[in-house]
This record gives structure tokens, sequence and C-alpha cells, in this order.
């Protein structure tokens, strides 16, 4: 049990760190004690099976804190500490980092910048800006998120669809020379100012009115200054040029710019494109094997979420933003053709019952556009066609996926976890659970339940693979010099609670969590610290 919240010694950990390493008692060993006192840090876990984030099995080990870093792993029984956790039939991990997150406007929030439905899953880090979306401006943002304080760390993305918005707006055509030039100048801004590497979101408007080439040209920019691509590739089905296609263009970008390419949400979406995962993974591996640093992150879900008009607009009905595209309604005949384009792209989500509202109100959230449908009696195109026009809430869950797709594409040792949610206002509507259960849920139901997963590849999933894809220094492992961001939890309790109807439901057993140091999660409730750093790519300043 926590016995108090340590006050903080930064001055202090300088000296007991030398006096540790002099000691020969920093890393993997014994604390030996000195002749004039022991070894005295801020905070010792004490006693729990420890995972270190490479994959390897769990040792038992201490793990010794001292200010925001961890000083010392091993036998700490020679030391003492101002406060001290018995992880006792407990497991030790480093926090978890979720590479695809929606938690931005969560975060920036004074109510929720605490984080509790993130710690709960044992989360300490996110990364945000993803699908080619957020904030231009890295810098602001940083500023934005800091005004309350964080709960958890946040790495940020620059958009590639806010970047080309900026310079073109909703224009369906290439950039020119210009435009390009304008381009590359605000991507590298933003990773000068720290950001983590470009996010792209091809199959939205407008980043889907973009050639390859143009991706590949900002690609370069943050290649230059060490980032990675992280891409909502253009067709995860088979809208336009296929799932496999457009995961060869990640491939392609990371290959030509010479940087880290990521599959974000990594899928087989639709009946249509069930069973293309074993493509998929034959494409990144021989990727691999050729040398291209590829990876992909997934959530433990058999559905998605999105908007209705991403889900089924054409993307040619979206150019030119929305007053053209209401426009394009009024007319009969393109009405016409947007209508076909909808019945297509409707029977590609495997029909009107497989989508169901996460908001809209009492009328529509929790129920599917078939359900609103029947009780219209009219069709669900209609329906659709008068949610969009009607510019009514659209944002829909989506099932989608097969079994056999999901756990193949789990298990690559190049796939991270992620959970592409977001920080929901607690009873507000009725969203995607991957916001509230995600991490619980892989290690109860593919580790657990299904024994599908081994729990040291689950975690390496979560810790240090998405480190080293996005080059977030220091963390993702428990080892001397790196920053004290630890999850505890109880294997025999940890379960994701949140589901399809009732999303507003934090998860079980996450016992503690410390984000750099301080305890923000204890003995299963948040304290209401907010140690949380916004964090730049190779500490830029």
């Amino acid at each position: 049990m926590i016995e108090t919240i340590r006050p903080r010694f930064g001055i202090r950990w300088f000296a007991v760190g030398c006096l540790m390493l002099a000691a020969g008692a920093v890393g993997a060993g014994r604390a030996a004690p000195q002749a004039s006192e022991e070894p005295r840090l801020d905070l010792i876990i004490r006693g729990g099976r420890m995972f270190d984030g490479s994959g390897n099995p769990w040792i038992r080990a201490d793990v010794g804190i001292q200010g925001e870093r961890i000083v010392a792993v091993g036998d700490l029984s020679d030391a003492s500490a101002e406060v001290e956790i018995d992880a006792t039939g407990l497991y030790v991990a480093p926090g978890f980092i979720d590479v695809h997150s929606h938690a931005l406007a969560g975060l920036i929030t004074e109510d929720r910048s605490a984080a509790a439905p993130l710690l709960y899953q044992g989360l300490t880090t996110v990364v945000i800006n993803p699908d080619g979306g957020g904030g231009l401006d890295v810098a602001e943002q940083r500023d934005a998120l800091l005004a309350h304080g964080l709960g958890v760390n946040v790495a940020q993305m620059v958009g590639h669809g806010t970047v080309r918005g900026a310079v073109l707006g909703m224009e369906d055509r290439a950039p020119t020379a210009d435009e390009l030039a304008q381009m590359r100048v605000l991507v590298r801004r933003a990773m000068e100012d720290g950001a983590f590497g470009l996010s792209s979101g091809l199959f939205y408007a407008p980043g889907s009115y973009a050639e390859l080439d143009e991706v590949i040209e900002l690609a370069k920019v943050v290649a230059e200054l060490g980032g990675a691509y992280g891409a909502h590739i253009r067709d995860e089905a088979d809208y336009t040029i296929g799932v496999v296609a457009a995961v060869d263009e990640v491939i392609r970008v990371a290959r030509e710019a010479g940087i880290p390419g990521v599959v974000t949400h990594i899928k087989a979406l639709g009946p249509n494109a069930w069973g293309e995962s074993e493509t998929i993974v034959e494409r990144i591996d021989a990727a691999r094997a050729e040398g291209v640093e590829m990876y992909a992150d997934q959530y433990p879900y058999e559905a998605s979420s999105t908007g209705l008009s991403a889900a089924l607009l054409p993307r040619w009905s979206q150019a030119g933003g929305s007053d053209v595209q209401a426009r394009r309604f009024a007319d009969r005949q393109t009405r016409a053709r947007i209508r076909q384009a909808m019945v297509d792209n409707l029977a590609r989500r495997g029909g009107a019952d497989r989508l169901q509202f996460t908001g809209g109100g009492p009328e529509m959230e929790g129920r599917t556009l078939q359900s609103l449908a029947d009780q219209q009696r009219t069709d669900p195109i209609d329906v659709a066609i008068e949610i969009i026009t009607g510019g009514l809430p659209g944002s829909i869950i989506s099932f989608n996926m097969h079994t056999d797709d999901l756990r193949r594409l789990m298990v690559q040792p190049w796939t991270m976890t992620s959970s592409d949610g977001g920080l929901p206002a607690f009873g507000a509507g009725k969203p995607h659970p991957r916001s509230y259960g995600t991490y619980p849920r892989k290690i109860r139901k593919y580790v657990l339940e299904d024994g599908f997963v081994t729990l040291p590849a689950a975690i390496r999933s979560m810790t240090s693979l998405p480190a080293t894809a996005y080059r977030i220094e220091e963390r993702g492992f428990i080892r001397s010099g790196t920053f004290a961001d630890v999850v505890v939890f109880d294997l025999d309790r940890i379960t994701d609670r949140a589901t399809y109807t009732d999303p507003h439901q934090y998860s079980e057993g996450i016992v503690h969590v410390l984000v750099n140091g301080d305890v923000a999660l204890r003995d299963g409730e948040p304290t209401g610290a907010r140690s949380g750093v916004v964090l730049r790519r190779n500490g830029a300043k």
C-alpha cells in the first residue's frame, strides 16, 4: 500500500543517483548499503513481477525512483524510500503508450485534463493529431495542453490534412510548386517545434485529394528531423484502390522518404476485404526484409468508428467544402449519383444494421441506421442523407471486421496496441468502448481468455515497441535512467467493462500508475496529480 504522497527532491536525485552508481547498485542487481547511511529514495515499488517492456518474461525485481527517473532495478532490500508500494502478487510494467489517440479535445479542458479514463487503462503517454488532423501550430497547441496541467504525457504529430487544408483548402487538385513549398515549411516548423512525425488520413477529405508524391515530399522533411509517418491508409476496404494497395502506399512512403512507416489502426474493413490480412502481412514482412522500417498499430475490437459522411459519401462530393457539397445535393442528377455511391459504400460496410450512432441525443445514440430507417419506414440511405444534409451529429460505430483478420494482424511482432479513442465527457453519448477499455481488454480477452497472445508480447506492444517506432526516448522500458512512467496491475482482476451499449465504464485491475515519478493512480483511484508533460522529439526545444 502507498503510505503517503512524497515531496519532490529534484536536487537530491543527482546526489543519490551518484551515490548508487558509486556503489554499483544502479541497474539490475542489489542496492548496496553505504558506510554512512542507507540509500534513501523517493519511492520504491517492492516485490512485483516486473516486465521491462522488451518482451522478456517477468522477473522478480524492485524498482527505485528518485524524482522523475528510475534509478535502480533489482533487489533494493537495503534501500528505503519516502513512499513504498507493496506489489506482492502484482505485475509491474512500463506505462502504456497509445500511439493513436483522439484525447486532445478532452486534455485541453480543465475537468478532463487529469485523464482518468486513460489512467484506468494504464496509459501514461498518448500520441495525438492522428489521421492527418489536429492543430497546425504545435507550439500553440502545447500551451493549450499545459494550461490546466496534464494527467498523462502527450506527444504531438503534424497532420498532412491540416497542412494541405491550410494551403489548398478543400480543393481536389495537386499543389503547385509554390504551394508544395509552403506545405514543406509548415511541416518543418512543426517538426522543429517538437512534433514526432507526420500523420495522414488519405481516406478523408482533403487528404484523399493528394497524390502520393505529395506525401512523400512532406515525409522527406520529417525524415530529415528524425520523425515517423503514421497513416490512416487511403482504403481499408475496397472503396478505391483496395486495402492491399493502400498498405503498399505506406511502404512506398517509408521506402522513398527513408522514414519509419506505420499503418495505423490496421484492419481489413468489410466483407469484401475479409481475408486480406494474409496478404497485408506478407507485404509488410517483405518490406521489412528489404530494409524498410514498417510497423502497424491496432485496437482489439471488431468494430471501428468514424463519421457517417466519411463512411458513405464519395470523396468527389465533398470537394470544395460544405457549401459546394450542399449545392451538389440540391441538384437532382448529382444527388442521384451521390446516392448510388452511398448505396455501394453501405454495402461495403456490411449494411445499415452494422452502423450504430454514438451521438445525436436519445432519438439516435446507441441505435443503428437500420433501426432509424425502420422507425421512419424509409430507406436507410435516405435517412443517412437527411442526417448529413441536416447537419446532425453523424459519428458512428461500424461493425465491420472479422476475428481471423484481427488475430492475424495482432500477433505480428511489428504490431503495436493503440486505442483510436478519445477522452469523452463521462456519460455523454455512446462512444466506442475503446476510449475506456482498449489496454485491459487486450490483456483480458486475447492473453488470458483466448490465449492468443503471450503477456510479455502484449506488454511489449504497449510499451517499448511504440516508443521505438516513434522514437519516444527514455520511455517504454523499465531501466535505470528512464523516466518513471510505471503501471502496476492485478492480472486476476484486469478487465475492460465498457461495452458498445454502455461505454462509460472504467476498466478494472490497474492498481497504481506513476507518471514522471508521481503517483497518478493509487489503489485504483486517481490522485488528481497532473505530472504529465508535452514531449518533444529528440528533446527539441
